[in-house]
């Protein structure tokens, strides 16, 4: 499901030394309340995932809460070749946008590389996505002008060099760790402008609406807490920009409202299946994973949900579509990814 929190982040300066007003000042007079601000963002993000790791199922995690980071960024100064809109993408989260990491672990349970994922990918084969086609970093990719970040565990040569263009630190089951010190030497580098996507509808992805055995109806607790997540997320963010001013921008995408207007009415969207996944076993194919006896739907762009937590390749375009240049106020506040990005 299309559920963790995204930020994006760009800037076109070169890494911060010590003297530089905005590392020095922050250093010294603002790391505490940034910090401070950080820990209570981490510690909700820590608590949703607590609640998404007890639905463990058949091996195979719940997507959790973990914070997506998508790094778009110059840090080295470098220009974009023609078409391109900024020089890499750093990708960093779980299986909503895991592009292949796990294809490379010796051991791991939450693995897609084999079918029916990737099915309608433009090699028709499994690449370790959990989905039958492209995922939401891909998509980005595509607006950006940009490949698909290789995944970090493919990369032969561990050289900086072999990161200039993009990398994706995505790993199917990925866990939250103490991302306070990580966000700041972030900020230390250059960062200066982050998009950030709400959680979705979590009660509303298959298998918890197998939950509600009489009308498979959204499971409203688990969204009432992703709704009071994204309140926090927000007034995270308006903190941190009333702490920065003009040395911190950022865009927030509500992707709660955005999904649930699909679930609540999906003709517009070009759906008709809302509630049951379009790979995996049992009732509403939620009860068990999408793996190779499982069966599938004959029309993915039908449904919202591949399996039973994530988005078909085209639930996910849309989403994205609307992330990056979709009308401002709406799913996006105060600016899209593209007003963003230029200014």
């Amino acid at each position: 499901m299309f559920t963790p929190s995204s930020s994006f982040s760009y800037t076109n300066k070169s890494l911060i030394k010590s003297g530089h007003p905005a590392a020095d000042g922050y250093k010294k007079a603002s790391a505490l309340s940034l910090s401070s601000i950080l820990n209570l963002l981490w510690l909700l993000i820590g608590y949703f995932c607590s609640i998404g790791s007890s639905q463990y199922q058949m091996g195979l995690p719940a997507t959790s809460l973990v914070p997506l980071l998508l790094v778009v960024s110059s840090l080295l100064m470098q220009q974009g070749s023609e078409g391109e809109m900024v020089p890499a993408v750093y990708v960093f989260g779980d299986s909503l946008v895991d592009v292949g990491n796990n294809n490379h672990l010796p051991v791991s349970l939450a693995k897609a590389d084999f079918p029916h994922n990737g099915m309608d990918f433009p090699t028709n084969k499994p690449t370790g996505r959990f989905s039958n086609g492209k995922n939401a970093a891909d998509w980005l990719a595509d607006k950006l002008g940009l490949p698909t970040s290789p995944p970090y565990l493919a990369v032969k040569s561990k050289s900086p060099s072999s990161f200039i263009t993009g990398v994706s630190f995505a790993s199917g089951g990925a866990g939250i760790f103490d991302g306070s010190d990580q966000t700041l030497q972030l900020y230390l580098s250059g960062a200066r402008k982050f998009v950030l996507a709400g959680v979705g509808p979590l009660g509303c992805s298959p298998r918890e609406r197998l939950k509600d055995s009489a009308n498979q109806d959204c499971d409203q607790d688990h969204n009432s807490l992703a709704t009071f997540y994204n309140q926090q997320l927000k007034s995270t963010l308006q903190k941190l920009q009333s702490e920065f001013g003009k040395d911190f921008s950022y865009s927030y995408f509500d992707t709660f409202s955005m999904l649930y207007n699909m679930i609540l009415n999906p003709a517009p969207y070009g759906f008709r299946e809302v509630k049951a996944a379009c790979c995996g076993l049992g009732d509403l194919r939620a009860m068990v994973p999408c793996i190779p006896i499982s069966s599938y739907c004959s029309d993915r762009r039908d449904h919202v949900f591949w399996d039973m937590f994530h988005p078909t390749e085209a639930a996910a375009q849309l989403l994205i579509d609307a992330f990056y240049d979709g009308p401002t106020g709406k799913y996006t506040f105060p600016t899209n990814i593209k007003q963003l990005i230029a200014v």
